[in-house]
Protein backbone atom coordinates (compact mmCIF):
# COMPACT_ATOMS: atom_id res chain seq x y z
CA UNK A 1 0.00 0.00 0.00
CA UNK A 2 0.83 3.84 -0.48
CA UNK A 3 1.48 6.11 2.17
CA UNK A 4 -0.74 8.65 0.76
CA UNK A 5 -3.64 5.56 1.17
CA UNK A 6 -3.32 6.23 4.77
CA UNK A 7 -4.52 9.73 4.92
CA UNK A 8 -7.33 8.86 2.64
CA UNK A 9 -8.87 7.00 6.13
CA UNK A 10 -10.06 8.97 8.48
CA UNK A 11 -10.56 6.69 11.23
CA UNK A 12 -7.27 5.95 11.65
CA UNK A 13 -6.16 10.35 12.67
CA UNK A 14 -3.50 11.04 11.40
CA UNK A 15 -2.25 14.19 10.21
CA UNK A 16 0.35 15.29 7.89
CA UNK A 17 3.14 17.13 9.24
CA UNK A 18 6.01 16.89 6.78
CA UNK A 19 7.24 14.59 3.61
CA UNK A 20 4.22 15.62 1.42
CA UNK A 21 6.37 14.45 -1.70
CA UNK A 22 7.13 11.27 -0.61
CA UNK A 23 3.98 9.67 -0.26
CA UNK A 24 4.34 7.81 -3.16
CA UNK A 25 6.13 4.98 -0.81
CA UNK A 26 5.00 1.36 -0.43
CA UNK A 27 4.18 0.70 3.32
CA UNK A 28 5.03 -3.04 3.81
CA UNK A 29 4.47 -3.35 7.39
CA UNK A 30 4.32 -1.79 10.48
CA UNK A 31 6.19 -1.20 14.09
CA UNK A 32 5.44 -0.11 17.07
CA UNK A 33 8.18 1.03 19.40
CA UNK A 34 9.40 3.39 22.08
CA UNK A 35 13.30 2.16 21.92
CA UNK A 36 15.87 4.83 21.23
CA UNK A 37 17.69 2.84 18.61
CA UNK A 38 15.00 0.06 17.10
CA UNK A 39 17.31 -0.73 14.46
CA UNK A 40 17.76 -4.40 15.21
CA UNK A 41 14.13 -4.96 14.97
CA UNK A 42 14.11 -3.45 11.13
CA UNK A 43 13.90 -5.09 8.23
CA UNK A 44 13.10 -1.89 5.83
CA UNK A 45 9.53 -0.89 4.43
CA UNK A 46 7.80 -0.32 7.82
CA UNK A 47 5.55 2.27 9.26
CA UNK A 48 6.72 3.08 12.79
CA UNK A 49 4.64 3.94 15.13
CA UNK A 50 5.91 5.83 18.71
CA UNK A 51 5.01 7.46 21.67
CA UNK A 52 7.75 9.14 21.83
CA UNK A 53 8.50 8.15 25.49
CA UNK A 54 12.13 8.18 24.19
CA UNK A 55 12.49 11.31 23.42
CA UNK A 56 14.38 13.10 26.20
CA UNK A 57 15.20 16.28 25.08
CA UNK A 58 15.36 17.92 21.72
CA UNK A 59 18.91 16.54 20.69
CA UNK A 60 17.33 13.00 20.93
CA UNK A 61 15.42 13.29 17.81
CA UNK A 62 18.37 13.24 15.24
CA UNK A 63 19.95 10.18 16.32
CA UNK A 64 16.74 8.36 16.23
CA UNK A 65 15.05 9.39 12.92
CA UNK A 66 19.02 8.88 11.26
CA UNK A 67 18.79 5.31 12.46
CA UNK A 68 15.19 5.02 11.17
CA UNK A 69 16.09 5.63 7.84
CA UNK A 70 19.06 3.77 7.24
CA UNK A 71 16.48 0.89 8.76
CA UNK A 72 14.99 1.51 5.41
CA UNK A 73 11.98 3.07 7.49
CA UNK A 74 9.24 4.40 4.59
CA UNK A 75 7.26 6.84 7.46
CA UNK A 76 7.37 7.98 11.53
CA UNK A 77 3.92 8.73 12.88
CA UNK A 78 4.12 9.47 16.61
CA UNK A 79 1.26 10.01 18.84
CA UNK A 80 -0.08 13.32 20.68
CA UNK A 81 -1.14 11.41 24.12
CA UNK A 82 2.11 11.68 25.64
CA UNK A 83 3.15 15.35 24.92
CA UNK A 84 0.40 16.91 23.65
CA UNK A 85 1.23 17.71 20.08
CA UNK A 86 4.13 16.53 17.99
CA UNK A 87 8.10 18.65 18.90
CA UNK A 88 9.23 20.63 16.43
CA UNK A 89 12.80 19.06 16.74
CA UNK A 90 11.42 15.80 15.53
CA UNK A 91 9.61 17.24 12.55
CA UNK A 92 13.13 19.45 11.71
CA UNK A 93 15.22 15.75 11.36
CA UNK A 94 12.42 14.26 9.31
CA UNK A 95 12.40 16.88 6.81
CA UNK A 96 16.28 16.87 7.19
CA UNK A 97 16.87 13.10 5.77
CA UNK A 98 13.16 13.28 3.91
CA UNK A 99 11.20 11.40 6.45
CA UNK A 100 7.30 11.65 6.05
CA UNK A 101 5.66 12.08 9.10
CA UNK A 102 2.18 12.15 10.92
CA UNK A 103 1.12 12.78 13.72
CA UNK A 104 -1.56 10.30 15.40
CA UNK A 105 -4.22 11.76 17.70
CA UNK A 106 -4.48 10.59 21.33
CA UNK A 107 -8.09 9.23 20.64
CA UNK A 108 -6.66 6.81 18.39
CA UNK A 109 -4.97 3.29 19.62
CA UNK A 110 -1.54 2.16 17.44
CA UNK A 111 -3.63 -1.08 17.82
CA UNK A 112 -6.00 0.31 15.19
CA UNK A 113 -3.04 1.55 12.42
CA UNK A 114 -1.35 -1.14 13.26
CA UNK A 115 -4.61 -3.75 12.39
CA UNK A 116 -5.32 -1.81 8.68
CA UNK A 117 -2.05 -1.65 7.54
CA UNK A 118 -1.74 -5.55 8.17
CA UNK A 119 -4.55 -5.88 6.75
CA UNK A 120 -3.78 -3.86 3.55
CA UNK A 121 -0.58 -5.34 3.18
CA UNK A 122 -1.48 -8.59 3.41
CA UNK A 123 -4.75 -7.92 0.88
CA UNK A 124 -2.40 -6.70 -1.79
CA UNK A 125 0.28 -9.52 -1.25
CA UNK A 126 -1.70 -12.23 -0.75
CA UNK A 127 -5.43 -13.06 -1.30
CA UNK A 128 -5.51 -16.46 0.17
CA UNK A 129 -4.94 -15.19 3.36
CA UNK A 130 -7.21 -11.99 3.22
CA UNK A 131 -9.54 -13.65 5.21
CA UNK A 132 -7.36 -13.72 8.10
CA UNK A 133 -6.55 -10.12 8.25
CA UNK A 134 -10.41 -9.43 7.44
CA UNK A 135 -11.61 -10.85 10.23
CA UNK A 136 -9.05 -9.60 12.75
CA UNK A 137 -11.33 -7.08 14.44
CA UNK A 138 -13.84 -10.35 15.39
CA UNK A 139 -11.10 -12.10 17.44
CA UNK A 140 -9.45 -8.63 18.67
CA UNK A 141 -12.51 -6.61 20.16
CA UNK A 142 -15.41 -9.57 20.72
CA UNK A 143 -13.44 -11.02 23.98
CA UNK A 144 -13.66 -14.28 24.94
CA UNK A 145 -16.28 -15.34 22.39
CA UNK A 146 -13.89 -14.00 19.59
CA UNK A 147 -11.37 -17.32 20.38
CA UNK A 148 -8.61 -14.94 20.28
CA UNK A 149 -5.64 -16.01 18.39
CA UNK A 150 -6.79 -19.43 17.50
CA UNK A 151 -8.78 -17.48 14.88
CA UNK A 152 -6.14 -16.84 13.08
CA UNK A 153 -4.42 -20.04 13.14
CA UNK A 154 -7.58 -21.98 12.60
CA UNK A 155 -7.52 -19.84 9.21
CA UNK A 156 -4.05 -20.14 8.15
CA UNK A 157 -4.79 -24.32 8.58
CA UNK A 158 -7.77 -24.22 6.24
CA UNK A 159 -6.74 -21.75 4.03
CA UNK A 160 -3.58 -22.06 3.32
CA UNK A 161 -2.66 -25.55 4.89
CA UNK A 162 -0.24 -24.57 7.46
CA UNK A 163 -0.33 -26.15 10.92
CA UNK A 164 0.80 -23.66 13.81
CA UNK A 165 0.91 -22.64 17.51
CA UNK A 166 1.18 -19.95 19.52
CA UNK A 167 3.92 -20.84 22.31
CA UNK A 168 4.59 -19.32 25.61
CA UNK A 169 8.53 -18.81 26.39
CA UNK A 170 8.51 -21.88 28.44
CA UNK A 171 6.53 -24.20 26.12
CA UNK A 172 3.44 -23.14 27.55
CA UNK A 173 0.63 -24.26 24.62
CA UNK A 174 -1.11 -20.62 24.31
CA UNK A 175 -3.55 -21.16 21.35
CA UNK A 176 -3.78 -23.78 18.29
CA UNK A 177 -5.20 -24.60 14.96
CA UNK A 178 -8.51 -26.66 15.83
CA UNK A 179 -8.91 -27.66 11.74
CA UNK A 180 -5.25 -28.82 10.60
CA UNK A 181 -4.87 -32.18 13.06
CA UNK A 182 -4.13 -32.99 16.80
CA UNK A 183 -2.95 -30.49 19.29
CA UNK A 184 1.19 -30.36 19.47
CA UNK A 185 2.43 -32.69 22.82
CA UNK A 186 3.85 -30.81 25.91
CA UNK A 187 7.40 -32.29 24.60
CA UNK A 188 7.64 -31.10 21.21
CA UNK A 189 6.32 -27.93 22.92
CA UNK A 190 9.01 -27.57 25.39
CA UNK A 191 11.92 -28.26 22.59
CA UNK A 192 10.60 -26.15 20.35
CA UNK A 193 10.48 -23.41 23.58
CA UNK A 194 14.33 -24.55 23.84
CA UNK A 195 15.27 -23.99 19.95
CA UNK A 196 14.03 -20.67 19.99
CA UNK A 197 15.66 -19.17 23.26
CA UNK A 198 18.60 -20.66 21.98
CA UNK A 199 18.54 -19.49 18.71
CA UNK A 200 17.59 -15.56 20.48
CA UNK A 201 20.65 -15.70 22.84
CA UNK A 202 22.82 -16.05 19.65
CA UNK A 203 21.27 -13.45 18.51
CA UNK A 204 19.94 -14.90 15.16
CA UNK A 205 16.83 -13.19 13.36
CA UNK A 206 13.58 -14.68 13.22
CA UNK A 207 12.50 -17.27 11.66
CA UNK A 208 14.57 -19.67 12.88
CA UNK A 209 14.50 -23.64 11.36
CA UNK A 210 14.47 -26.22 13.39
CA UNK A 211 13.76 -30.03 12.78
CA UNK A 212 12.38 -31.67 15.93
CA UNK A 213 11.16 -35.30 16.35
CA UNK A 214 11.37 -35.82 12.04
CA UNK A 215 9.16 -33.06 11.50
CA UNK A 216 10.66 -29.29 10.37
CA UNK A 217 9.41 -26.27 12.06
CA UNK A 218 9.75 -22.53 11.32
CA UNK A 219 10.09 -20.39 14.54
CA UNK A 220 8.81 -16.96 14.43
CA UNK A 221 9.13 -14.55 17.35
CA UNK A 222 6.47 -12.27 18.76
CA UNK A 223 7.58 -9.37 20.03
CA UNK A 224 4.87 -7.60 22.28
CA UNK A 225 6.38 -4.07 22.69
CA UNK A 226 3.78 -3.40 25.55
CA UNK A 227 5.26 -6.01 27.43
CA UNK A 228 8.68 -3.96 27.80
CA UNK A 229 9.98 -4.30 31.93
CA UNK A 230 8.03 -1.38 33.74
CA UNK A 231 10.22 1.54 35.07
CA UNK A 232 9.64 3.61 38.05
CA UNK A 233 6.31 5.68 37.41
CA UNK A 234 4.48 3.13 35.49
CA UNK A 235 5.98 3.83 32.12
CA UNK A 236 7.78 1.56 29.84
CA UNK A 237 11.69 1.53 29.91
CA UNK A 238 12.63 2.53 26.16
CA UNK A 239 16.21 0.87 26.13
CA UNK A 240 14.12 -2.32 27.60
CA UNK A 241 14.99 -4.51 24.77
CA UNK A 242 18.14 -3.36 23.84
CA UNK A 243 20.07 -6.51 26.04
CA UNK A 244 18.15 -9.64 24.68
CA UNK A 245 18.01 -10.80 28.37
CA UNK A 246 15.58 -8.54 29.52
CA UNK A 247 13.18 -10.12 26.78
CA UNK A 248 14.51 -13.89 26.01
CA UNK A 249 12.37 -15.27 28.78
CA UNK A 250 9.22 -12.91 28.04
CA UNK A 251 8.50 -13.39 24.37
CA UNK A 252 5.49 -15.78 22.98
CA UNK A 253 6.45 -17.13 19.98
CA UNK A 254 4.65 -18.63 16.61
CA UNK A 255 5.69 -22.30 15.72
CA UNK A 256 4.68 -23.12 12.06
CA UNK A 257 4.83 -27.22 10.69
CA UNK A 258 6.74 -25.70 7.53
CA UNK A 259 10.66 -24.85 6.28
CA UNK A 260 9.89 -21.22 6.04
CA UNK A 261 13.42 -21.28 4.38
CA UNK A 262 11.47 -22.62 1.21
CA UNK A 263 8.82 -19.53 1.24
CA UNK A 264 8.97 -16.68 -1.03
CA UNK A 265 9.38 -13.07 0.36
CA UNK A 266 5.30 -12.57 0.25
CA UNK A 267 4.36 -15.75 2.50
CA UNK A 268 7.13 -14.39 4.91
CA UNK A 269 5.81 -11.01 5.10
CA UNK A 270 2.24 -12.59 6.02
CA UNK A 271 3.53 -14.64 8.67
CA UNK A 272 5.22 -11.85 10.27
CA UNK A 273 1.75 -10.35 9.85
CA UNK A 274 0.07 -12.94 11.78
CA UNK A 275 2.59 -11.83 14.90
CA UNK A 276 1.88 -8.35 14.64
CA UNK A 277 -1.99 -9.47 15.21
CA UNK A 278 -1.19 -11.87 17.96
CA UNK A 279 1.01 -9.50 19.25
CA UNK A 280 -1.42 -7.59 19.97
CA UNK A 281 -3.71 -10.38 21.49
CA UNK A 282 -0.92 -10.49 23.91
CA UNK A 283 -1.04 -7.05 25.22
CA UNK A 284 -4.36 -7.50 25.78
CA UNK A 285 -3.92 -10.44 28.37
CA UNK A 286 -1.17 -8.83 29.67
CA UNK A 287 -3.24 -5.60 30.52
CA UNK A 288 -5.70 -7.51 32.11
CA UNK A 289 -3.10 -9.11 34.59
CA UNK A 290 -2.75 -5.35 36.17
CA UNK A 291 -5.50 -5.67 38.02
CA UNK A 292 -4.00 -8.83 39.77
CA UNK A 293 -0.65 -7.64 40.22
CA UNK A 294 -2.22 -4.99 41.33
CA UNK A 295 -3.65 -6.79 44.56
CA UNK A 296 -0.42 -9.21 44.78
CA UNK A 297 1.66 -5.62 45.43
CA UNK A 298 -0.76 -4.23 47.77
CA UNK A 299 -1.02 -7.11 49.84
CA UNK A 300 2.68 -7.94 49.81
CA UNK A 301 3.61 -4.37 50.87
CA UNK A 302 1.18 -4.59 53.63
CA UNK A 303 2.74 -7.80 55.14
CA UNK A 304 6.60 -6.51 54.45
CA UNK A 305 5.58 -3.35 56.07
CA UNK A 306 4.09 -5.17 59.47
CA UNK A 307 0.55 -4.46 58.93
CA UNK A 308 -2.19 -5.43 61.60
CA UNK A 309 -3.19 -9.05 60.11
CA UNK A 310 -6.83 -7.45 59.89
CA UNK A 311 -5.45 -5.04 57.30
CA UNK A 312 -4.08 -7.86 55.44
CA UNK A 313 -7.23 -10.09 55.75
CA UNK A 314 -9.51 -7.31 54.33
CA UNK A 315 -6.60 -7.13 51.43
CA UNK A 316 -7.10 -10.61 50.85
CA UNK A 317 -10.86 -10.92 50.87
CA UNK A 318 -10.62 -8.39 48.02
CA UNK A 319 -8.30 -10.48 46.04
CA UNK A 320 -9.94 -13.78 46.89
CA UNK A 321 -12.65 -13.07 44.56
CA UNK A 322 -10.94 -11.94 41.89
CA UNK A 323 -8.20 -14.93 41.84
CA UNK A 324 -10.85 -17.35 42.50
CA UNK A 325 -14.83 -16.37 41.24
CA UNK A 326 -17.11 -18.34 43.07
CA UNK A 327 -15.09 -19.75 45.81
CA UNK A 328 -17.89 -19.69 49.02
CA UNK A 329 -15.02 -19.77 51.50
CA UNK A 330 -11.57 -17.99 52.22
CA UNK A 331 -9.18 -19.77 50.39
CA UNK A 332 -5.82 -21.04 51.89
CA UNK A 333 -2.75 -19.22 50.52
CA UNK A 334 1.14 -20.12 49.47
CA UNK A 335 3.96 -18.06 48.64
CA UNK A 336 6.08 -18.34 45.73
CA UNK A 337 9.41 -16.17 45.45
CA UNK A 338 11.46 -16.34 42.58
CA UNK A 339 14.87 -14.69 41.29
CA UNK A 340 16.06 -14.03 37.64
CA UNK A 341 19.94 -13.27 37.68
CA UNK A 342 22.53 -12.67 35.40
CA UNK A 343 26.45 -12.55 35.56
CA UNK A 344 27.58 -9.05 35.96
CA UNK A 345 24.46 -7.82 37.41
CA UNK A 346 23.91 -4.99 35.29
CA UNK A 347 20.19 -6.50 34.37
CA UNK A 348 17.30 -5.85 36.14
CA UNK A 349 15.67 -9.42 37.35
CA UNK A 350 12.37 -8.36 39.07
CA UNK A 351 9.93 -7.67 35.78
CA UNK A 352 12.18 -10.88 34.23
CA UNK A 353 11.05 -12.88 36.87
CA UNK A 354 7.47 -11.83 37.59
CA UNK A 355 6.57 -12.60 33.64
CA UNK A 356 8.26 -16.06 34.45
CA UNK A 357 6.17 -16.69 37.40
CA UNK A 358 2.93 -16.17 36.10
CA UNK A 359 3.90 -18.47 33.17
CA UNK A 360 5.33 -21.11 35.16
CA UNK A 361 2.32 -21.05 37.99
CA UNK A 362 -0.07 -21.38 35.19
CA UNK A 363 -2.83 -24.26 35.94
CA UNK A 364 -3.34 -25.74 32.72
CA UNK A 365 -6.93 -27.32 34.13
CA UNK A 366 -8.21 -24.02 35.27
CA UNK A 367 -11.55 -22.93 33.53
CA UNK A 368 -12.03 -19.87 31.47
CA UNK A 369 -10.49 -18.39 28.74
CA UNK A 370 -7.22 -17.48 30.43
CA UNK A 371 -5.91 -20.42 32.67
CA UNK A 372 -3.91 -17.40 34.20
CA UNK A 373 -6.20 -15.27 35.36
CA UNK A 374 -5.80 -17.04 38.99
CA UNK A 375 -2.33 -15.67 39.41
CA UNK A 376 -1.05 -12.71 41.34
CA UNK A 377 2.81 -11.87 40.96
CA UNK A 378 4.41 -8.65 42.55
CA UNK A 379 8.09 -7.89 42.08
CA UNK A 380 10.55 -5.83 43.96
CA UNK A 381 14.18 -5.28 42.97
CA UNK A 382 15.09 -8.35 41.35
CA UNK A 383 13.27 -10.50 43.57
CA UNK A 384 9.34 -11.96 42.03
CA UNK A 385 6.76 -12.83 43.99
CA UNK A 386 3.35 -14.79 44.16
CA UNK A 387 0.56 -15.44 45.59
CA UNK A 388 -1.11 -18.35 45.34
CA UNK A 389 -4.73 -19.58 46.20
CA UNK A 390 -5.77 -22.60 46.58
CA UNK A 391 -9.44 -23.35 47.52
CA UNK A 392 -8.76 -26.08 50.01
CA UNK A 393 -5.49 -27.91 51.63
CA UNK A 394 -4.91 -31.64 52.45
CA UNK A 395 -2.75 -31.70 55.14
CA UNK A 396 -0.11 -28.93 56.68
CA UNK A 397 3.83 -29.17 56.99
CA UNK A 398 3.91 -32.91 56.30
CA UNK A 399 4.77 -32.40 52.27
CA UNK A 400 1.64 -34.48 51.13
CA UNK A 401 -0.46 -30.81 51.42
CA UNK A 402 -2.01 -29.95 47.49
CA UNK A 403 -1.29 -26.73 46.01
CA UNK A 404 2.50 -25.33 44.72
CA UNK A 405 5.00 -28.28 44.87
CA UNK A 406 8.84 -26.90 44.56
CA UNK A 407 10.14 -30.54 43.23
CA UNK A 408 7.29 -30.55 40.50
CA UNK A 409 7.42 -26.76 39.18
CA UNK A 410 10.46 -26.45 37.21
CA UNK A 411 10.29 -30.10 35.71
CA UNK A 412 8.32 -29.07 32.35
CA UNK A 413 10.03 -25.87 31.64
CA UNK A 414 13.71 -26.82 32.96
CA UNK A 415 14.75 -27.53 29.59
CA UNK A 416 13.40 -24.27 27.95
CA UNK A 417 14.64 -22.27 30.95
CA UNK A 418 18.46 -23.25 30.62
CA UNK A 419 18.30 -22.68 26.60
CA UNK A 420 17.16 -19.22 27.81
CA UNK A 421 19.63 -18.51 30.50
CA UNK A 422 23.06 -19.79 28.13
CA UNK A 423 25.70 -19.88 30.35
CA UNK A 424 25.19 -16.48 32.34
CA UNK A 425 21.91 -16.67 34.09
CA UNK A 426 20.39 -18.82 37.05
CA UNK A 427 16.32 -19.45 38.21
CA UNK A 428 16.13 -20.06 41.80
CA UNK A 429 12.84 -20.45 43.29
CA UNK A 430 11.26 -20.87 46.71
CA UNK A 431 8.21 -22.13 47.77
CA UNK A 432 6.34 -22.34 50.79
CA UNK A 433 3.70 -24.00 52.87
CA UNK A 434 -0.28 -23.47 52.67
CA UNK A 435 -1.40 -20.94 55.42
CA UNK A 436 -5.02 -20.05 56.16
CA UNK A 437 -4.68 -16.34 57.41
CA UNK A 438 -3.22 -13.25 57.05
CA UNK A 439 -1.32 -14.04 60.11
CA UNK A 440 0.77 -16.80 58.28
CA UNK A 441 1.91 -14.47 55.31
CA UNK A 442 4.57 -13.24 57.07
CA UNK A 443 5.76 -16.38 57.92
CA UNK A 444 5.06 -18.32 54.53
CA UNK A 445 7.12 -15.32 53.13
CA UNK A 446 9.99 -15.67 55.00
CA UNK A 447 9.69 -19.26 54.59
CA UNK A 448 9.45 -18.97 50.78
CA UNK A 449 12.58 -16.49 50.81
CA UNK A 450 14.68 -19.03 52.88
CA UNK A 451 13.79 -21.94 50.44
CA UNK A 452 14.85 -19.77 47.36
CA UNK A 453 18.23 -19.44 49.25
CA UNK A 454 18.16 -23.38 49.16
CA UNK A 455 17.93 -23.55 45.97
CA UNK A 456 20.79 -21.03 45.29
CA UNK A 457 22.88 -22.67 47.20
CA UNK A 458 22.73 -25.84 44.59
CA UNK A 459 24.64 -26.05 41.16
CA UNK A 460 22.60 -25.58 38.18
CA UNK A 461 20.98 -22.76 35.79
CA UNK A 462 17.86 -23.77 37.39
CA UNK A 463 16.65 -24.93 40.82
CA UNK A 464 13.45 -24.55 43.20
CA UNK A 465 13.07 -25.72 46.76
CA UNK A 466 10.26 -25.87 48.96
CA UNK A 467 9.11 -25.49 53.01
CA UNK A 468 10.08 -29.02 53.39
CA UNK A 469 13.49 -28.40 53.17
CA UNK A 470 14.32 -26.00 55.56
CA UNK A 471 15.72 -25.78 59.31
CA UNK A 472 12.99 -25.17 62.18
CA UNK A 473 14.66 -22.02 62.61
CA UNK A 474 13.73 -20.62 59.44
CA UNK A 475 9.65 -21.51 60.58
CA UNK A 476 10.34 -19.65 64.15
CA UNK A 477 11.99 -16.39 62.38
CA UNK A 478 9.31 -14.23 61.73
CA UNK A 479 7.76 -14.65 65.27
CA UNK A 480 10.53 -14.05 67.37
CA UNK A 481 9.75 -11.37 70.07
CA UNK A 482 10.67 -7.82 68.83
CA UNK A 483 12.70 -7.05 72.22
CA UNK A 484 14.82 -10.14 71.22
CA UNK A 485 15.27 -9.25 67.76
CA UNK A 486 16.51 -5.95 68.72
CA UNK A 487 19.09 -7.16 71.44
CA UNK A 488 20.70 -9.67 69.21
CA UNK A 489 20.92 -7.46 66.00
CA UNK A 490 22.40 -4.85 68.41
CA UNK A 491 25.07 -7.05 69.55
CA UNK A 492 26.40 -8.33 66.32
CA UNK A 493 25.40 -5.01 63.79
CA UNK A 494 25.30 -1.67 66.27
CA UNK A 495 30.00 -2.30 65.60
CA UNK A 496 29.36 -2.61 61.91
CA UNK A 497 26.53 0.52 62.32
CA UNK A 498 29.00 2.87 64.17
CA UNK A 499 32.03 2.38 62.29
CA UNK A 500 30.11 3.08 58.62
CA UNK A 501 28.67 6.10 59.86
CA UNK A 502 32.20 7.38 60.88
CA UNK A 503 33.92 5.76 57.78
CA UNK A 504 31.00 5.77 55.11
CA UNK A 505 32.70 2.06 54.87
CA UNK A 506 29.74 0.70 53.40
CA UNK A 507 30.39 -2.93 55.87
CA UNK A 508 27.17 -3.52 56.33
CA UNK A 509 25.63 -3.59 52.44
CA UNK A 510 29.18 -5.52 52.14
CA UNK A 511 28.27 -8.37 54.74
CA UNK A 512 24.95 -8.64 53.05
CA UNK A 513 25.95 -9.23 49.32
CA UNK A 514 28.58 -11.86 50.78
CA UNK A 515 26.09 -13.88 52.79
CA UNK A 516 23.96 -13.43 49.70
CA UNK A 517 26.83 -14.54 47.30
CA UNK A 518 26.93 -17.44 49.75
CA UNK A 519 30.33 -16.52 50.64
CA UNK A 520 32.12 -16.68 47.30
CA UNK A 521 34.79 -13.90 47.24
CA UNK A 522 34.58 -13.48 42.85
CA UNK A 523 30.60 -13.35 42.53
CA UNK A 524 30.84 -10.48 45.65
CA UNK A 525 33.20 -8.38 44.23
CA UNK A 526 31.12 -8.82 40.55
CA UNK A 527 28.57 -7.79 42.06
CA UNK A 528 29.73 -5.30 44.66
CA UNK A 529 32.04 -3.78 41.27
CA UNK A 530 34.98 -4.51 43.49
CA UNK A 531 38.66 -6.00 43.63
CA UNK A 532 38.63 -8.96 45.26
CA UNK A 533 41.53 -7.96 47.64
CA UNK A 534 39.08 -4.69 48.53
CA UNK A 535 36.23 -7.03 49.61
CA UNK A 536 38.88 -9.24 51.72
CA UNK A 537 40.16 -6.24 53.33
CA UNK A 538 36.22 -5.45 54.44
CA UNK A 539 35.75 -8.75 55.46
CA UNK A 540 38.71 -9.18 57.52
CA UNK A 541 37.23 -5.62 59.23
CA UNK A 542 34.30 -7.15 59.72
CA UNK A 543 35.56 -9.47 61.77
CA UNK A 544 37.52 -7.64 63.66
CA UNK A 545 35.04 -5.58 65.03
CA UNK A 546 32.63 -8.20 65.36
CA UNK A 547 35.06 -10.99 66.99
CA UNK A 548 33.09 -13.62 64.03
CA UNK A 549 34.36 -15.56 61.61
CA UNK A 550 33.42 -15.47 58.21
CA UNK A 551 34.66 -18.45 56.96
CA UNK A 552 32.31 -20.37 59.96
CA UNK A 553 29.28 -21.78 58.95
CA UNK A 554 27.82 -21.04 62.94
CA UNK A 555 29.09 -16.91 62.77
CA UNK A 556 28.00 -16.67 59.10
CA UNK A 557 24.41 -17.74 60.63
CA UNK A 558 24.62 -15.39 63.06
CA UNK A 559 25.50 -12.68 61.03
CA UNK A 560 22.33 -13.92 58.52
CA UNK A 561 19.68 -13.84 61.20
CA UNK A 562 20.56 -10.73 62.31
CA UNK A 563 20.18 -8.84 58.98
CA UNK A 564 17.05 -10.80 58.39
CA UNK A 565 15.60 -9.69 61.96
CA UNK A 566 17.19 -6.07 62.09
Amino acid sequence: MRLRALLDTDALGLRLLGGEDELDRTVRGVMTTDLRDPSRYLSGGELVLTGLAWRRDAADSEPFVRLLVQAGVVALAAGEAELGAVPDDLAAACARHRLPLFAVHESVAFATITEHVVRQVSGERAGDLAAVVDRHRRMMTSGPAGGGPDVVLDLLGSDLDLRAWVLSPVGRLIAGSKVSGPALPADACAGLAAEHLAATRTGRRGPHRVLLGGTTYSLFPIRSWGHLPAVAGGGRSPQGARDVRETVLSDWLLAVEADAGDWPEERLDLLQGVTQLVAVERDRRDAARTVRRRLAQEVLELVQTGAAPAEIAARLRVAAPVLLPGLGAAPHWQVVVARVEWDGGEVEGGPVAQSLLEEILVDPLAAGPEPSDRIAVAHTGDEAIALVPLPAVTAEHDGSESGVHADALLEAVRAPLAAGLDADGRVTLGVSAAVHSAEGLRGALEEARHARRVAAARPGRVCAAGHQELASHVLLLPFVPDDVRRAFTARLLDPLRDYDRRHRAELIPTLEAFLDCDGSWTRCATRLHLHVNTLRYRVGRIEQLTGRDLSRLEDKLDFFLALRMS
